[in-house]
Parts: C-alpha cells; sequence; structure tokens
C-alpha cells in the first residue's frame, strides 16, 4: 500500500508541475500567438480555463490556504511513511524543486495577484473569440 500511495503522490505531483506549465506559459503564448495572428489563442475555452485557474489560485493564496493538490500530495506521502516533504522519487525530487519556491507567503500573494492583472488585461486586449452558443443567444424580449 506505501508503494500505491506514493506512487499516487507522484501522480499528483506531476499533474500539478502541468498545471503550473500551462498557467504560466499560456500568457506569453497567448502574446506570441496574437503577434502571429495563430487563431487558438483567441479560443474562448481555453482563456476561460486559464483566468478561472488564475483567479483560484490568486484567492486562495489571498485567504492563506495552500493548494488542495499539495495538501493532497503531502497526505499521500505521511500515509505511505515518507520522510520529509520532498521525499521520493528522482522524477519527484526534480519537479518538486522546480514547482515549490522557499519564499515569504506575502510574495506569493502579490505575484500572483499581479500575473492574474497581466491576464486580465490581456484578457481585454486580445480578447478571445466568443464561443458559438453564445453567437447564437438571444436576449429575452
Amino acid at each position: 500500500m506505501p508503494q500505491l500511495q506514493l506512487f499516487l503522490a507522484d501522480v499528483i505531483l506531476v499533474t500539478h508541475a502541468l498545471i503550473v506549465l500551462f498557467n504560466v506559459v499560456s500568457l506569453p503564448l497567448i502574446w506570441l500567438g496574437y503577434f502571429c495572428r495563430w487563431r487558438f489563442v483567441r479560443n474562448f475555452y481555453f482563456r476561460a480555463v486559464h483566468l478561472a485557474m488564475l483567479a483560484y489560485i490568486s484567492l486562495q493564496a489571498c485567504g492563506g490556504k495552500l493548494c488542495p493538490l499539495t495538501i493532497w500530495e503531502n497526505t499521500l506521502r505521511r500515509e505511505a511513511g515518507a520522510e520529509g516533504h520532498y521525499a521520493g522519487s528522482f522524477i519527484t525530487h526534480w519537479v518538486q524543486r522546480l514547482i515549490f519556491f522557499e519564499a515569504d507567503e506575502r510574495t506569493f500573494v502579490v505575484a500572483y495577484a499581479l500575473f492574474l492583472g497581466l491576464v486580465l488585461l490581456t484578457w481585454w486586449l486580445v480578447k478571445p473569440e466568443r464561443p458559438r452558443w453564445w453567437q447564437k443567444a438571444r436576449p429575452f424580449p
């Protein structure tokens, strides 16, 4: 059972890293796509997911809460008997070093808020296309 818990903790960690990568890379990708005229950067669903994830992360940080994925991963590692926060496989060690930084909590709150502000500004300057269902919707009489 401990091996399964450690494996699941690693899966959560890699998923967490992919979410971080998506959130960080999407903003410069949107701007690059804007200048290169890539159509996908105006996709409403891509942009809405990006905005919603960053809004959730920012609100969570402002509230002083840990990410549920971090809590879940740490719980699985503790239940498996892993020592310390960074115990695990080679991949686990390096993925954790890439996504977890040592800094004051206020630094993260400010960074998340500023990044969310940039995403909101980008939403306004590089407007996503309305989805088809939205275009077809008619106002009530």
